[in-house]
């Protein structure tokens, strides 16, 4: 794969092990040392994905994330030393697609990359989905209802298109992982379910009574008919 990858990460022990890994892997890399490194070398190489620390000197990572996703809907990669529930929630809602725990093993971070990159390259279809009052244009990744367009990242777009195009049928946390992430078998489900978690608040009409995403206790999600 003759992609780019942007590796920000200041401990220079883990950056020089990760960028051999990735290189091996076959990936052309660029490295930063910092967050305010780590933007310039981004607006001025243009990756095609970025593996980026939570946790960086001067500008850190979370703050890196939105001011990448600002400009650009290449694929994040957020490495954290934490794992609870509230560090997914806030990278994701940062503009990250995915995140990998440390220590992380060399393969496990090579097939999130090569997700996210499948993921980046998929050519969608001219179409037009409705759910509820929400209009989904698939070509412009725009989200909008009664006019107003709805601020959403790629990762929370992907998946509300995944229900909306099949309202009613339930798909469990590992399909979604599949058809959202790339992969099952690497997956954690609370990736699906914070994701689900912020989709629906940005979503919210009011009405909690009638979801636009309902949950299916024990098995996953469906969005309402």
């Amino acid at each position: 794969m003759d992609a780019t990858i942007l590796l920000v990460e200041d401990d220079p022990s883990i950056r020089e092990i990760t960028r051999i890994g990735l290189q091996d892997a076959g990936f052309r890399v660029e490295t930063a040392g910092d967050g305010r490194e780590a933007l310039l070398r981004f607006r001025h190489q243009r990756p095609d994905l970025v593996v980026l620390d939570i946790m960086l000197p001067y500008v850190d990572g979370l703050e890196v994330a939105r001011a990448i996703r600002a400009e650009s809907s290449v694929p994040v990669v957020m490495l954290t030393a934490r794992a609870e529930t509230v560090d997914v929630v806030v990278g994701l809602e940062s503009g990250a697609d995915d995140y990998v725990t440390k220590p992380f093993e060399m393969p496990v971070l090579v097939a999130r990359i090569r997700a996210a990159l499948r993921r980046a390259q998929q050519i969608e279809p001219a179409e037009t989905v409705t759910l509820g009052d929400l209009h989904i244009d698939v070509l412009g990744h725009r989200v909008v209802r009664n006019g107003e367009e709805l601020a959403l990242t790629p990762t929370e777009f992907r998946l509300l298109l995944e229900l909306a195009r099949r309202p009613g049928q339930v798909f469990t946390r590992e399909i979604l992982l599949d058809r959202v992430w790339g992969y099952s078998y690497l997956g954690d489900s609370r990736l699906v379910d914070v994701a689900v978690q912020r989709l629906r608040a940005k979503l919210e009409t009011g009405d909690p009574a009638r979801p636009l995403i309902e949950t299916v206790r024990g098995v996953g999600y469906r969005a309402a008919r």
